[in-house]
C-alpha cells in the first residue's frame, strides 16, 4: 500500500482549496477508457486544485462494478498519486463498504468517501454502526457524505467522530443549513467540512457563513478557469463577482439541471464534450441531454469564458 499524503496533510487539503470531482471516462461501447481519464486527471492537476475525489457521485460510483473502481483508483494513482490527496469513494452496504474501502486502500487512495447505504431507510443508531463499520475496516482517512437515506443529525456525527479515529471530515449533500450548522457547532474542528450539495456554487456564501470553506465543484470538469475564479472571489469578499457570475452562469446552470432528474451529472459529461474533452455517455439508469438542452449548455459554456 502507498499512502502518498499523511492525515495532516489530507484534512489541510480538504479543508481549504476547490475540490475537483472527475467524471469516469467510458469509450463508445460503454467501457472504463483508461487513457481518456489519465489525460483528464493530468488535466485537472494543471489547474489549481486541492484534492481529487475519483468515482463520487459525478464519477457514476454507483453505476462502477467493483472491478471497474479498482482499476479507476489504480490509474489516478498511478497518473497524479503525490501530486494531491485522491479520495476514492465506499458504500451501498457495510460489507459491499468494506470491500471498496479495501480497493480503494489496496490501490494507494489517500481517503474515502463514505456514501450512504443502498435504498432502505435507516434509524440513527443505525446509520452510525453502518459508518462506525466501515471506518474500523480501513486504516485510510474517511470522510462521511450526509445525504440520501444516509443522513446523520448532529448527536450521531458526535457519536462517530468520537467513535472512528480516521473519521476526518463530512461532506454535506442535503444542503439543510440548520442542520450543518447544528453539526458544525456540536462537533466543531474535530472534523473538517465540505459543501457538496449538486452544483455546490449556488450554497457557497451560505456554507461560508457557517465556516465551511471548500465545497465540491462538478463545473471545474468543463469550466475550471470560472469554477477558480468564482472560488478565489468568495474567499477574498469579491462580492460583485460572486453575485455577477452566479447570476450569469449557476443559476441558468441550475435551471437547466433541474429539469430532469439526474443532470447534476449528465450536464457535466456534456459540458465536457463540449469543450473538447468527451468522457462518453453516461451509463443508465441516467440520461444525456437533448439538443435543445446542448445548445442552452454550449450558451452557458461560452458565457464562462468572459466570466
Amino acid at each position: 500500500m502507498t499512502v502518498h499524503f499523511s492525515k495532516e496533510q489530507t484534512v489541510a487539503a480538504i479543508g481549504d482549496g476547490l475540490l475537483s470531482f472527475p467524471v469516469t471516462d467510458f469509450d463508445a461501447a460503454g467501457r472504463f477508457d483508461a487513457a481518456s481519464y489519465r489525460k483528464r486527471l493530468e488535466w485537472f492537476v494543471s489547474h489549481d486544485v486541492s484534492a481529487v475525489f475519483v468515482a463520487g457521485g459525478t464519477g457514476e460510483f454507483f453505476n462502477l462494478s467493483l472491478t471497474e473502481f479498482g482499476d479507476i483508483v489504480r490509474t489516478a494513482v498511478e497518473t497524479i498519486g503525490g501530486q494531491v490527496p485522491i479520495i476514492a469513494s465506499a458504500g451501498l452496504s457495510v460489507e459491499s463498504g468494506k470491500e471498496f474501502a479495501r480497493v480503494a486502500e489496496e490501490a494507494g487512495a489517500d481517503g474515502i468517501l463514505l456514501m450512504p447505504p443502498y435504498l432502505t431507510e435507516c434509524p440513527q443508531e443505525g446509520l452510525v454502526e453502518y459508518a462506525r463499520q466501515i471506518c474500523d475496516s480501513t486504516s485510510v482517512n474517511v470522510i462521511y457524505y450526509n445525504r440520501g437515506n444516509g443522513v446523520l443529525e448532529a448527536p450521531a456525527v458526535q457519536q462517530l467522530a468520537d467513535k472512528c479515529p480516521n473519521l476526518i471530515g463530512l461532506k454535506d449533500g442535503k444542503g439543510d443549513m440548520q442542520l450543518l450548522n447544528k453539526i458544525v457547532k456540536t462537533v466543531g474542528d474535530r472534523l473538517v467540512y465540505v459543501g457538496g450539495v449538486p452544483t455546490a456554487e449556488i450554497f457557497a456564501e451560505a456554507y461560508l457563513s457557517i465556516g465551511v470553506n471548500t465545497y465540491s465543484s462538478a463545473v471545474f470538469n468543463f469550466v475550471p478557469d470560472m469554477a477558480l475564479t468564482f472560488y478565489r472571489a468568495l474567499r477574498s469578499g469579491d462580492s460583485a463577482t460572486v453575485k455577477k457570475i452566479t447570476n450569469e452562469f449557476f443559476i441558468p446552470f441550475v435551471d437547466l439541471r433541474d429539469r430532469k432528474k439526474g443532470y447534476a451529472v449528465s450536464l457535466i459529461k456534456a459540458g465536457a464534450d463540449i469543450i473538447g474533452m468527451p468522457a462518453g455517455d453516461v451509463r443508465k439508469p441516467l440520461v444525456m441531454p437533448d439538443d435543445d438542452e446542448l445548445v442552452i449548455l454550449k450558451t452557458l459554456v461560452d458565457q464562462s469564458r468572459s466570466l
